[in-house]
């Protein structure tokens, strides 16, 4: 791994724990709650560790494409096809995890989100288009790159999605996240082109909070009872 992809990781790590010192000033500074505070610095955070980590992937966006680089059409037809995926492949692993691990569904991750998105609309600019930037660039280009270069696919997703789910604080859920890192993953190697598990990663995030941003927490309740329902028809339960 060259020393840029080191300074991007540490950006990164910068970036989510700068909240511990900088939130308590802005609430000081505005006179506002420290959880408003802390929202509104990690909106700024995300937004500076982005241009950071732009600015330090500047010689990779200009190198020239792989020869196998998929064209503009499969681009298009992969990150369609890679939704898809992604959904299915989270599909089995959350039947996995329900069924034969006895985990209870539901991702406090993704609630705490929402929760804050509820409070404060412009945080979703965060999980549908920034986070996702940084995450496939940092966990699928960077260490699962970096690690693929020294043993096989299989084993590289797997460590890099490992990785994936523990950043997230979500251990219970590992083969959730798992199963996407090894989606967004054959994706960056099948096209050769970071942008499409990226477009993939925004979909998914974007169809998550836009679609529980729109609904009450009761129709949230009734969408779930009504999928365990089928859940337990197509398992026959």
């Amino acid at each position: 791994m060259t020393k840029r992809y080191w300074w991007v990781i540490i950006a990164y790590i910068i970036m989510q724990f700068s909240g511990i010192l900088f939130a308590p000033v802005l609430a000081a500074v505005f006179s506002i709650s420290i959880n408003e505070a802390a929202t509104y610095w990690t909106i700024i955070s995300f937004i500076l560790g982005l241009i950071a980590v732009l600015i330090l992937m500047k010689p990779d966006m200009q190198r020239p494409m792989h020869r196998d680089a998929s064209s503009i059409g499969g681009i298009v037809l992969w990150s369609v096809l890679g939704l898809f995926m992604a959904y299915f492949s989270q599909g089995i692993a959350a039947m996995i995890e329900i069924e034969l691990l006895g985990i209870d569904p539901g991702s406090e991750n993704t609630q705490l989100i929402m929760d804050i998105t509820r409070a404060t609309p412009l945080f979703m600019i965060i999980p549908m288009f920034i986070a996702p930037i940084l995450e496939e660039i940092i966990f699928r280009k960077i260490i699962f790159g970096s690690l693929y270069k020294k043993m096989n696919f299989f084993f590289a997703a797997l460590l890099s999605s490992f990785i994936f789910g523990i950043i997230h604080g979500e251990p219970l859920h590992i083969l959730i996240y798992a199963s996407m890192g090894f989606v967004f993953a054959f994706l960056y190697v099948k096209t050769k082109r970071i942008i499409v598990p990226i477009i993939v990663h925004m979909a998914l995030n974007s169809l998550v909070v836009l679609v529980q941003y729109n609904l009450s927490p009761e129709d949230l309740e009734r969408m779930m009872k009504q999928l365990e329902e089928m859940q337990m028809i197509l398992i026959g339960g």
